[in-house]
């Protein structure tokens, strides 16, 4: 039984309390809190709450620390971690720079420990069958694709950091990042990137964007916005094969091949798991988190979220940031 100590129960770190529930051969047995928030929360999930991780981990026989922090304190948390002994899950995006990503992964290495990014777009039903088809070249190679993740204005942030791009990376490194390592996990490193931005000029970080990545006889592009607007949440998909279109419209998965009747995808999740924050219910997180928990007793790293793809896609992000 792998025992797991989660830091930071906020809406994410909740999220993956509820999931663990559901995973055979894990508990959650303590949280590190940091508000009395989370603390009432760890008592009413029946966790201990502790302070800071070192006590967690001198107190309590852990296996793993799941780190579900504001991004700017994940880095701190890693490394103290790993130091101590424990394999790590870290919500995405694990750090804003590529030389911090790098330090985490290297001591992981060195410790022989395992750690695991939450790049959960990476765990959705849609997202197994889009690989397949790509690995496979079942409809030939793939020639263009088009990714698009919109949203309002985020109102969940609290203290603001979500918009301090020295926190957060803001917009990039919180919402396009999902894209950009399915990108990247699918088609490799990008031969060369572009981008451009648009945002109110009063504010110091920008709302929306297009981003164009090249690739050797391929092109992808895609969009990312927090809009100014009550505009609804909106994530789809669509890739041109040689001899298909396979289309993600947000609700279902659509193949259309030539001189065929468009082909829907049965996307109905064996597992639905409520999150208590303002996603509704989804199997993403149960598969995500089985994926890590499944590596860590065969001691492998992931083969979805490699360390290699997350800290190219960090280097990418960091680069459009600084080109601003």
């Amino acid at each position: 039984m792998l025992r797991i100590g989660i830091v930071g129960l906020g809406g994410m770190g909740i999220v993956h309390y509820k999931n663990y529930l559901h995973i055979d051969g894990c508990e959650v047995v303590a949280a590190v809190c940091n508000s009395e928030r989370s603390r009432k929360k760890a008592k009413e999930f029946n966790l201990t709450p502790y302070d800071d991780v070192r006590s967690m981990v001198t107190n309590e026989n852990i296996d793993v620390i799941d780190i579900c922090t504001p991004t700017y304190l994940h880095k701190k948390y890693v490394i103290e971690s790993l130091n101590l002994g424990k394999h790590v899950i870290v919500e995405k995006p694990i750090a804003l720079h590529k030389e911090d990503a790098q330090e985490m992964f290297e001591l992981a290495d060195r410790k022989d420990l395992l750690l695991f990014v939450g790049h959960v777009v990476q765990f959705t039903k849609e997202t197994e069958i889009l690989r397949d088809a790509v690995i496979s070249q079942k409809y030939g190679k793939a020639l263009d694709g088009y990714f698009k993740r919109l949203t309002a204005r985020p109102q969940w942030t609290k203290d603001g950091w979500l918009f301090d791009k020295n926190k957060s990376g803001v917009l990039p490194f919180d919402l396009h990042i999902h894209d950009l390592d399915l990108i990247i996990s699918l088609f490799g490193t990008p031969k060369d990137y572009n981008f451009s931005s648009c945002g109110r000029m009063e504010l110091d970080y920008k709302e929306a964007y297009r981003f164009n990545y090249e690739f050797e006889n391929l092109n992808v592009t895609a969009e990312a916005a927090w809009y100014n607007a009550d505009y609804p949440f909106t994530a789809t998909w669509r890739i041109y094969f040689e001899r298909a279109v396979l289309e993600y419209d947000g609700v279902d998965l659509i193949l259309y091949q030539p001189n065929k009747e468009p082909f829907y995808y049965d996307l109905k999740e064996e597992v639905v798991i409520s999150t208590g924050i303002n996603l509704p219910p989804t199997g993403m997180f149960y598969n995500q988190l089985s994926h890590f928990i499944s590596c860590i007793n065969q001691g492998i790293p992931s083969d979805i979220v490699c360390g290699k793809q997350v800290i190219k896609g960090i280097e990418i992000l960091e680069d459009i940031l600084k080109r601003e």
